[in-house]
């Protein structure tokens, strides 16, 4: 393998483990922020209780993910050098605007919410919960503004040196690969925690739980949001192939679109292979496949307001088995959406080979490779080894005199 292959096998290893974490920790602020909200309001404990648990889950995937965003952040100056040289003024400044949101705000408001627990007013500690998720939220914004830039170039302009500078942010910001592609994650997000919560309460029936109440609201509240969050994310996904065959015509265009890009590439940048990659073409069909599942949920939420249907294992079981499918839709996603753009680092601006790090070597890029894979794996491994022995272990109250309640 050479130094680019090994670069882009790592740059994609670690965003899937990486976007695995992204996944839950979005989709589990979303469902805080309504527990939590729900509780202030009623002042109801069962909904304070569901608050802690659930809330428990979220900090163990919150900062274990922290790490293996750091990774990722770390490739940019260690195997793509060229990228931040030729588009670092475009693609550094929401990357910056990330690092603040998420490594300062989102961080601080999240430390004071685990704290704060009975030592802040419940409206001052909701409100904690909707800053966490709302500079979350944000978060995924600025990192898909980058990563919409890459997808389709625009409001820049191109020095002598090669180097692009951006003109325009409000073109960055309404980047027609933008636009559609935010909704669309964040839904992703969504239904994953609502299939995380469905899977964890059916579990809990399945072990005939005495936390009946719990799970019961647990239960239908992550079906209800599985399905919503599953029939948006395949809207939305459906909505963008019309405009994709027009910003990439060799991803998803016609054969004459597709025809006429190549040979406008074949000109400026010289013979190469500049078509839609298998592994692409085959993401794309088996996530096609599974997202057209999920919002069956849909036809499924009436019956899970009957109390017969926990009674009965086999839909618990369904449910159970359900929760890896919107992550590995997700990671089928990601490889049609990031295979599309290649053989580019920035789609008809900037070839890969001009954005690797130059002067490497394929043993040491191996190297690198093989141990932070194995970080990640491990981070990865104690993440749900973590947040299934805290989900096997049920709500449970912490002491008066703890420091942290949702330990």
């Amino acid at each position: 393998m050479t130094v680019l292959e090994i670069a882009r096998l790592q740059f994609a290893t670690t965003t899937i483990i990486h976007f695995l974490f992204v996944l839950v920790t979005l989709g589990l602020v979303t469902l805080l922020v309504v527990l939590q909200t729900t509780w202030a309001i009623t002042k109801k404990p069962m909904y304070e209780r569901q608050t802690r648990f659930w809330g428990r889950l979220y900090v163990i995937n919150y900062f274990l993910g922290i790490a293996t965003g750091i990774v990722l952040e770390l490739q940019f100056g260690t195997n793509w050098s060229g990228l931040s040289h030729y588009l670092g003024n475009v693609f550094g400044a929401p990357l910056a605007m990330e690092t603040i949101v998420a490594f300062f705000l989102e961080s601080t408001f999240l430390g004071l919410w685990i704290f704060g627990w009975g030592r802040l007013n419940r409206w001052v500690h909701t409100a904690l919960i909707w800053l966490v998720a709302l500079t979350a939220y944000a978060s995924v914004f600025w990192i898909m503004a980058a990563n919409s830039f890459l997808q389709h170039p625009v409001g820049y302009e191109k020095g002598a040196d090669g180097v692009i500078r951006l003109t325009d942010v409000g073109a960055l910001l309404s980047n027609g690969s933008f636009v559609m592609a935010l909704p669309h994650v964040v839904f992703a997000a969504i239904s994953v925690g609502g299939f995380l919560m469905a899977g964890v309460s059916a579990w809990h029936f399945i072990r005939r739980t005495r936390e009946v109440e719990f799970f019961r609201k647990s239960l239908r509240l992550g079906v209800v949001t599985a399905a919503i969050g599953g029939f948006f994310v395949v809207g939305f996904g459906y909505a963008q192939f019309g405009f994709v065959s027009d910003l990439q015509p060799t991803k998803f265009g016609d054969d004459t679109a597709k025809a006429a890009a190549v040979a406008d590439f074949t000109a400026r940048f010289g013979p190469g292979d500049y078509h839609l990659p298998t592994y692409a073409s085959v993401g794309l069909g088996f996530m096609i496949l599974i997202g057209n599942l999920l919002p069956m949920v849909l036809f499924f939420v009436p019956l899970f307001f009957r109390d017969w249907i926990i009674r009965w294992r086999f839909p618990l079981y369904l449910l159970l088995l359900a929760i890896p499918l919107p992550f590995l839709a997700a990671i089928l996603g990601w490889l049609f959406r990031e295979g599309g753009r290649q053989p580019f680092a920035a789609y008809g601006l900037l070839p890969l080979e001009d954005a690797v790090t130059p002067g490497g070597s394929p043993g040491g890029m191996l190297t690198a490779y093989a141990v932070f894979t194995t970080i990640l794996v491990a981070l990865a491994i104690t993440d749900w080894v973590l947040i299934a022995r805290a989900a096997n272990r049920g709500p449970v109250d912490p002491a008066p005199d703890a420091l942290n309640p949702l330990a």
